[in-house]
């Protein structure tokens, strides 16, 4: 199972339901140390050094597209599935080992958006398994009526098909989802979806998003219903 299904009636006074869709790694949480140190570890073997910056372009890609990349569409696939593989255990190992951190903002928006009645799901390009691993780890499970990883999809962001699976599961029209995003290519894939985003973190202002901010924290949670009303009026 990949989803879970949505819990309550959440609707606006149209009686369509509202959802906002979360993208995970440097939106909800901060992993990047976590898969930083578990890519150079199964890459070292295959000759590959792989300092932070060269981290940072492939982080949040799908494993094969990223692998094919450094080592060459030639690569085949049974590697590309024992190298992924390899690494997704060691990062799952470096979640139990070390925790998680849950970004700022991140609970109370999640809490109030759930009581203002809109439904929240996860999309992500990380494997499902990982994904139910943070979201026990972090208690952020209760907060959430469905999520999406990759094997859920063929492609990867900046594709809308990630998105597009989030909503369905938890039945909300594309046009009335927002996505919250931390990536340009996540952001991309969201407009490419049809849906609003949100851009945060460091480079928040340089995402293309509808709004940005640096912090969940310094955003008002009236900003999701503004967004999806400004996309139903050019409907």
């Amino acid at each position: 199972m990949t989803a879970a299904e949505p819990t309550n009636p959440t609707t606006d006074r149209s009686g369509a339901a509202r959802g906002v869709i979360w993208d995970m790694d440097g939106t909800l949480i901060d992993t990047a140390r976590h898969h930083y140190d578990s890519w150079r570890q199964l890459l070292a073997p295959e000759g590959v050094d792989l300092d932070y910056p060269a981290f940072m372009v492939g982080f949040g890609r799908r494993n094969d597209e990223w692998l094919r990349d450094l080592l060459g569409d030639e690569i085949a696939l049974h590697d590309i599935r024992r190298i992924g593989d390899a690494k997704e255990e060691r990062y799952r190992e470096l979640l139990r080992e070390q925790g998680l951190i849950v970004l700022p903002g991140v609970l109370e928006t999640l809490a109030r958006l759930r009581d203002d009645g809109w439904r929240n799901a996860v999309a992500t390009s990380a494997p499902v398994q990982n994904l139910e691993i943070i979201l026990d780890v972090t208690g952020l499970k209760e907060l959430m009526d469905g999520w999406a990883g990759s094997e859920d999809v063929q492609v990867g962001k900046p594709a809308p098909d990630i998105f597009l699976a989030a909503a369905e599961r938890i039945g909300v029209d594309p046009h009335r989802a927002v996505v919250v995003e931390d990536a340009a290519a996540g952001v991309l894939g969201a407009h490419r979806a049809g849906m609003a985003a949100i851009g945060v973190g460091p480079h928040h202002a340089e995402l293309g998003a509808d709004r940005s901010v640096e912090s969940l924290a310094d955003l008002p949670v009236e900003a999701f219903a503004e967004l999806v009303q400004a996309a139903s009026r050019s409907a």
